[in-house]
């Protein structure tokens, strides 16, 4: 039994925005691997870390461009939520974070531990690839939870609650990739001294055939 009040009030699917500051873009810049490095976090539980990483990979695969830990976006979500967020954005996020793995348990018949990359496929797709009308419940569902006038004391709607932390994640993902240095120089369009603005014309015929500009 958990207290829902505390863990999920005011739970948001858009919590994955962050107001990009300088010391949120140099946290997220700082976070490199040296060789042989291996990733503790710091925030979430080893086993959370370990689940974040599997499902940033199915989130944001490598292909011909960087996937999420080819730019550490694991390290930064727990760096960011170390060192940055609020109380009240840790207590949301470590609750989707413990939610999650008791799904993937009750689901797949496995520990995140002992999940391999299908699995967590698997996992994510149940929830971020659920028909619309499921996903209105799930949004439903969390926002049932949300209810001041809800008991002190019930159990954490589990199958909402995931739903939540993966739509959070994959927020979180996409911002951290479209900033990271490598996407920003290497993927997208960069230009560090841009020209004039033309505030009208066809995408094909901007400066990098319709990509988006980096800051």
């Amino acid at each position: 039994m958990m207290n829902r009040r505390q863990v999920l009030k005011n739970l948001g699917l858009g919590a994955g925005y962050m107001v990009a500051a300088p010391s949120v873009f140099s946290l997220l810049q700082s976070c490199k691997n040296e060789p042989g490095f291996e990733w503790e976090p710091v925030f979430l539980t080893p086993a959370n870390g370990y689940a974040l990483q599997q499902i940033l990979e199915v989130i944001i695969p490598k292909t011909d461009t960087p996937g999420a830990t080819d730019v550490n976006i694991a390290q930064f979500i727990d760096a960011y939520l170390n060192e940055v967020a609020d109380e009240k954005e840790q207590d949301d996020f470590k609750a989707g974070a413990n939610a999650f793995p008791i799904n993937f348990k009750s689901n797949l018949n496995k520990s995140v531990e002992d999940g391999d990359p299908e699995d967590f496929e698997k996992a994510v797709k149940m929830y971020l690839g659920a028909e619309p009308e499921q996903r209105e419940d799930f949004v439903k569902r969390l926002s049932a939870t949300q209810d001041p006038e809800a008991p002190e004391e019930t159990e954490v709607d589990t199958e909402a609650t995931s739903y939540g932390y993966l739509d959070n994640v994959r927020n979180r993902a996409i911002w951290a990739w479209k900033n990271s240095e490598e996407v920003g120089e290497n993927v997208l369009w960069y230009d560090p001294v841009p020209g004039t603005l033309i505030g009208c014309m066809e995408i094909g015929e901007n400066g990098n055939n319709g990509k988006t500009m980096s800051l």
